[in-house]
């Protein structure tokens, strides 16, 4: 047996297509003549063969030819020749035939495949409890999700805080007849998991336990819902936590940053109001007794159960440990939306060697129409990594920035759209006039059919994994409720996305517009003038602690 080795320097494209035409030709028996390789490589790979050979001890090893080629033995051998020849491109089995004409991989067009995500169960308890149940038995596994109608927007002034509290110590805090620790042990007894969280619109929990462990399980997560105890210790220790937290928030220049955007973005509005060392000082914990009556109750949250539990199971299981839990207070209404306001430049001063650039402007909410060209344009502009218009010009091209890019963040009612920049301080100014052409760019010339066609590609590609499984599937359909979309949301997502236009991204851009731009920059006193002498106008603003 001979193993012969040429160096092919074409192009990895002309290579793939070799490399395949030569894998149908083993298999069928036509394989043509080889090039000889040279001398010294041939003897080298034929002297190292007989070696394994005769050791017959592994089924791999190494070629001191040409650096050290793997020499692979057997049908499973040969295809791993065969992959090895697409994944280095440098060295492969040539043929002395001519390239045959294959489909190149980029160019391949697929028949649109129908896709119809399963639906879980809605059912709605007596006590107004709204419940999505999705059955699912690959695993031995329950999962529940809820939310809740609360949020940081409904903080008392002076207490900001509350509500993160309230869900932090909802377990970890203890429940009724039985301590926090106590409860923690229960859980790790289980190996089962519970989490709580809040952001400014809604409160989230979630629990997960087995199987077999499901009636002890859920009997201590309806405890936990309904009968916290918030002990004065665990409380303690979490205002200490939270105010650890804030002292180390000036240490980080881009939460810092981004912390005050989203307070200036929400102007006067309770939706942006922030933490402050003096607000969870003031905490107490009939502060978190009352935030629990007024926002935890069944009318005013929804549950997704899925994973191994029947539908029927599920319900008899709610309404056993959660159909007596009755609603006791309405909570408050709801906060106005921000509103638009002009823009304008903001500068927090920070005695930094870099600066953090924050373009703003309000946006649509989910059920607005256009919230699916913000989507496609965030990808374009700067959601979309590599390939996005921002990190190609202020990171790849310019080399002026190592984090940037653009956001879009829509709610149920309004949305947050925005870009960003970490640059040294020296390059503020460029990298701000720079951000500002490339909008300015997309605003008079429409994107390019290729942009537009990879960007809607890369959406659709990445929406298909918010239906990898069945906690997934009634989560969102449970959110979609939420957050008062179309019931059909889901199912026409694809098409409107698809059905976006160059026409329709260029009118977005021009909608932004400049006098609409609210822009944060954090840096030191240096920044300040050259920013002040190049574009007018600064107010300077101070982060609340």
């Amino acid at each position: 047996m001979k193993l012969k080795f040429s160096y092919n320097p074409r192009p990895l494209r002309n290579l793939e297509i070799e490399s395949r035409k030569r894998a149908l030709e083993i298999f069928r028996g036509t394989l043509p003549p080889q090039r000889s390789a040279r001398k010294d490589d041939c003897l080298s790979a034929k002297r190292e063969f007989r070696l394994c050979s005769e050791a017959r001890r592994s089924r791999v090893e190494k070629c001191p030819a040409r650096g050290g080629i793997t020499i692979f033995k057997g049908i499973n051998s040969l295809l791993i020749i065969i992959s090895l020849s697409l994944i280095l491109g440098s060295i492969g089995i040539a043929s002395a035939a001519s390239p045959t004409t294959l489909p190149d991989p980029d160019h391949i067009r697929y028949k649109p495949l129908s896709f119809e995500p399963p639906r879980a169960e809605r059912l709605r308890l007596e006590n107004g409890m709204l419940l999505y149940i999705l059955p699912d038995k690959e695993l031995p596994l329950v999962n529940i999700k809820v939310v809740v109608r609360t949020g940081s927007m409904y903080d008392p002034a002076g207490r900001e805080g509350v509500a993160e509290l309230t869900a932090d110590l909802m377990g970890t805090g203890g429940v009724a007849g039985m301590s926090g620790d106590a409860v923690d042990e229960t859980l790790e007894s289980m190996a089962a998991t519970f989490d709580a969280s809040v952001n400014r619109e809604s409160g989230n929990l979630s629990f997960s336990v087995l199987k077999k462990d499901l009636d002890l399980g859920f009997d201590l997560f309806s405890r936990i819902l309904t009968q916290p105890s918030f002990e004065e210790m665990k409380l303690t220790l979490a205002k200490d936590l939270k105010l650890e937290e804030l002292r180390r928030i000036m240490d980080d220049p881009q939460k810092l940053a981004f912390r005050e955007f989203g307070r200036l973005m929400h102007g006067g509005s309770p939706r942006g109001r922030v933490t402050t060392s003096a607000s969870i000082r003031s905490i107490q914990r009939d502060d978190l007794l009352g935030c629990h009556k007024l926002f935890y109750h069944p009318e005013n949250m929804m549950i997704a159960i899925s994973g191994d539990i029947d539908i029927p199971e599920a319900k008899t299981l709610v309404e056993r440990y959660l159909g007596g839990w009755n609603s006791s207070e309405r909570r408050p209404e709801t906060p106005p939306l921000p509103r638009q306001q002009d823009g304008g430049i903001y500068f927090l001063t920070k005695d930094v060697p870099q600066s953090i650039v924050i373009f703003g402007w309000l946006a649509p909410a989910k059920r607005d129409a256009q919230f699916y060209p913000f989507e496609v344009l965030d990808f374009i502009i700067g959601g979309g990594g590599f390939r996005s218009r921002i990190f190609q010009e202020i990171r790849t091209n310019l080399g002026l920035a190592y984090s940037t890019g653009s956001f879009y963040k829509p709610k149920g009612d309004y949305g947050l759209f925005g870009a960003y920049a970490l640059t040294k301080s020296a390059s503020t100014v460029q990298v701000i006039s720079r951000i500002r052409e490339i909008f300015r760019e997309m605003g008079q010339k429409p994107v390019s059919p290729e942009e537009l066609e990879g960007a809607k590609r890369a959406i659709l590609n990445s929406f298909i994994f918010s239906f990898t499984s069945a906690e997934k599937i009634a989560f969102r359909q449970m959110m979609i409720e939420y957050e008062s979309l179309p019931d059909d949301y889901l199912l026409t997502y694809r098409s409107k996305i698809e059905s976006v236009t160059a026409a329709d991204i260029r009118d977005t851009v021009v909608r932004l517009g400049p006098k609409r731009e609210t822009l944060l920059i954090v840096g030191n006193d240096d920044v300040y003038r050259e920013i002040a002498a190049k574009f007018g106008k600064v107010f300077r603003v101070e982060a609340k602690f």
